[in-house]
C-alpha cells in the first residue's frame, strides 16, 4: 500500500521509514513530486499536522500522514511550542534555534521540557490523530553529532545522554515521534491492509 509521509525533511523521513513495515511503500513529498512549501498556519500542533495531511490528500488523492512536533520548555511557558522549527526565524536553522533557546533559558535552574509529536492520518476519507510525548531536560550546551533539530540539547528523562548522543534505534524507541508512530502503526496493522 502506498502511504505518503508529508515531509521534505530527509532526516525525519529516514527515522520514520526505519519504523514502517516493509509492506507499506512509504513516500515522501519529493517522491510524489510535491515541492510546495505547505504553510503551517495552525495555532496548535494538531492543526498544523492536519493542514499538511489535508493538503496532500486534496491535491494528490493519496493516503497520507503528517506530523508536527513542538518542544515545550517549562521555564519559557511552553515556548518554542508551535514555533519550534522557526524559533529563531524563518530560515529554520537548527543551530540558530538551539542558540536562541539556550540564550533565552540562560542560567535558569528549571531545565524541564518535553517534546510532543502529533500525527494526522488521512485514510479512506477518515481522519485520525496520534500523539507521543517524551519528558526530559535542556542541557547547558550542545552534545553529540547525531539526530537533528534540538537533539544535541535535549536529554530524555532517565538517560544521561542527549538524543544526538543516542543510537538511532534507541532514540526511535523512546522519542515522541517514535511513540506517536507506534500508535499509528498499531492502528494501520489492525486494519489488516
Amino acid at each position: 500500500m502506498k502511504l505518503v509521509f508529508a515531509t521534505h525533511n530527509t532526516n525525519k523521513f529516514t527515522e520514520v521509514k526505519a519504523l514502517v513495515p516493509q509492506h507499506f511503500q512509504l513516500l515522501s513529498l519529493t517522491d510524489i513530486q510535491c515541492f510546495d512549501e505547505i504553510e503551517e498556519t495552525g495555532a496548535t500542533l494538531e492543526e498544523n499536522a492536519r493542514i499538511k495531511a489535508d493538503y496532500v490528500t486534496k491535491h494528490y488523492g493519496l493516503p497520507c500522514f503528517a506530523d508536527d512536533t513542538g518542544l515545550l520548555v517549562d521555564a519559557l511557558k511552553g515556548a518554542p511550542g508551535v514555533y519550534t522549527a522557526r524559533y529563531a526565524g524563518l530560515q529554520k536553522s537548527a543551530d540558530d534555534n538551539m542558540e536562541k533557546l539556550l540564550r533565552d533559558l540562560g542560567n535558569n535552574e528549571n531545565r524541564n521540557a518535553h517534546f510532543k509529536t502529533v500525527i494526522a492520518l488521512n485514510l479512506d476519507k477518515e481522519r485520525y490523530l496520534f500523539q507521543g510525548v517524551v519528558e526530559g531536560s535542556i542541557t547547558s550546551r550542545q552534545m553529540g553529532e547525531g539526530g537533528f533539530g534540538y537533539d544535541p540539547i535535549f536529554k530524555p528523562l532517565g538517560f544521561d545522554r542527549t538524543f544526538a548522543e543516542l543510537p538511532l534505534a534507541t532514540k526511535n524507541e523512546i522519542s515522541h515521534r517514535g511513540r506517536a508512530m507506534t500508535k499509528l502503526l498499531q492502528y494501520l496493522t489492525s486494519l489488516k491492509l
